[in-house]
């Protein structure tokens, strides 16, 4: 097994909170945006200095120096925003405060910028940026707007509230069980009287569920077993998402997706554990062994899998195992790889003029025998999904039309389903073992049988561009 760390993809900007409270930082230009600049460094509580010509607006609380901007000024400056209508002005700014290691913002010129001024939400204590890494400041706005709508000016208050508790749930709870208990509170009742005004009610409360989360320790963790679906972040279910950024350590399968593992909390650690047919570096009783481990330790584990965990993906032996165990498990279902690849290539697993029956079968066959049971798939109006058939796609093939089922059935194999990178090759049960062949096709890949593949080039809608 091994263990993996996020990574992020075209990240521009490192979102931070800059402390600057008592600092001297430095806005050149006189205008009304150099204004909202001002103040919003004396909202950060900065000592501000403002060098221009003019002033086109009366501004308290800085040091404004009549006069055209100098290197001198940049002297013992932490940070530094540039606005004037002056492009060599701003340019100039930039280049002297890199030199020298200074933060510096030009306003509307990203690529002047060694950092840039998002769209805030300010409930302080809490503070939320939007950026959109200088692309389109008008878009953070509308975000920043629809963000303001659904979060009540309450929450500063529940944060100060909870700080003024930290200290003492430190010393009461150890290190493991600290973050359930506050997402027991910020989830439930007690978070609710706070932003209703009851602040007196909600300190009983918390200081009571305090007492009996010392008293009842739980000796083991919990594990969530969770369905990633087909590939597509969009089509996680919210209990999953919610379950992703409270685990503490998650181990995932090779078919989940990177931008589905992107949405697991960011300081999670992360186990890879995944599979390929002849190829099993983590044994699935070693997996089994490394939940009770992780579970025994206190952690909550989010075992992360491809698709449905019930639906070929072992999570019934997961969960005997921890049951044997005396663990608590919960199990999130999810859009399996069949319906999404299905949906995505525009392949409707059952059809009125086609299909009235689906079955679902593995074609990961063992010791690559034909144990399938050939004579159930070979019905009429009836549609077979295949798992893990790329391997025996010329056996299954070959197999269904010694059966009886005819040459020219239609056939498709959808490849990384759902995502960016999504491939359908349609043929017949003759010749799609040599279109996937020449395709040089690797895993990931479903395989769907029927009348309904005709289907396909009709409602085709996703990623119409490959």
């Amino acid at each position: 097994m091994k263990k993996g760390y996020h990574s992020e993809i075209n990240m521009n900007f490192l979102p931070i909170f800059f402390n600057i409270r008592d600092q001297k930082t430095l806005v050149v230009g006189g205008g009304s945006t150099a204004a909202r600049k001002v103040a919003l460094l004396l909202r950060a509580g900065a000592k501000v200095t403002v060098v221009a010509p003019e002033l086109q607006s009366n501004i308290d609380n800085i040091d404004y120096h009549k006069d055209s901007f100098a290197p001198k000024y940049l002297q013992d400056c932490r940070l530094v925003i540039a606005a004037t209508n002056d492009k060599n002005v701003n340019e100039q700014v930039s280049i002297l405060a890199q030199e020298q290691n200074i933060p510096v913002n030009v306003v509307d010129q990203p690529h002047l910028c060694s950092f840039i001024m998002p769209a805030i939400i300010d409930r302080s204590p809490i503070q939320i940026a939007v950026s959109t890494g200088g692309a389109s400041p008008v878009l953070a706005r509308l975000l920043r707007a629809r963000l303001e709508t659904m979060i009540p000016g309450a929450y500063g208050t529940l944060a100060s509230f909870v700080e003024s508790f930290r200290d003492k749930v430190k010393q009461s709870l150890a290190f493991p069980a600290r973050r359930p208990f506050w997402e027991k509170v910020l989830n439930g009742k007690i978070a609710e009287m706070v932003l209703s005004g009851n602040t007196s009610a909600a300190h009983k409360a918390l200081e009571d569920l305090l007492a009996k989360t010392e008293q009842s320790k739980s000796e083991y963790g919990e594990v969530y077993l969770v369905g990633g679906g087909p590939g597509d972040p969009d089509l996680l279910t919210f209990k999953a998402l919610r379950l992703m950024q409270q685990a503490d350590v998650v181990l995932y399968d090779r078919l989940v997706s990177a931008e589905v593992l992107d949405m697991v909390r960011r300081d999670a650690e992360l186990i890879y554990v995944g599979k390929q047919p002849t190829n099993h570096p983590v044994p699935q009783e070693e997996i089994n062994q490394l939940l009770i481990r992780l579970a025994k330790e206190g952690k909550r584990v989010l075992r992360l899998k491809g698709g449905d965990p019930f639906l070929f993906g072992r999570g019934g032996e997961e969960l005997e195992t921890l049951m044997e165990e005396g663990i608590s498990f919960q199990v999130v279902p999810a859009v399996t790889a069949a319906i999404g690849s299905s949906a995505y290539a525009g392949i409707p697993l059952t059809h009125r003029d086609y299909a009235q029956s689906c079955i679902f079968v593995t074609g990961h066959l063992k010791d690559d025998s034909n144990n399938l049971n050939w004579k159930a798939l070979v019905q009429p109006q009836q549609t077979v999904v295949i798992y893990m058939g790329l391997r025996s796609l010329p056996t299954v093939c070959n197999e269904l039309i010694k059966h009886g089922m005819s040459k020219d059935k239609p056939i498709a194999l959808v490849q990384k389903a759902t995502t960016s990178d999504q491939r359908v090759l349609v043929g017949t049960l003759e010749t799609l073992p040599t279109i996937v062949e020449e395709a040089d096709i690797k895993l990931s890949s479903i395989i769907i049988i029927g009348d309904v593949v005709k289907l396909h080039k009709k409602l085709a809608w996703f990623n119409l561009d490959n």
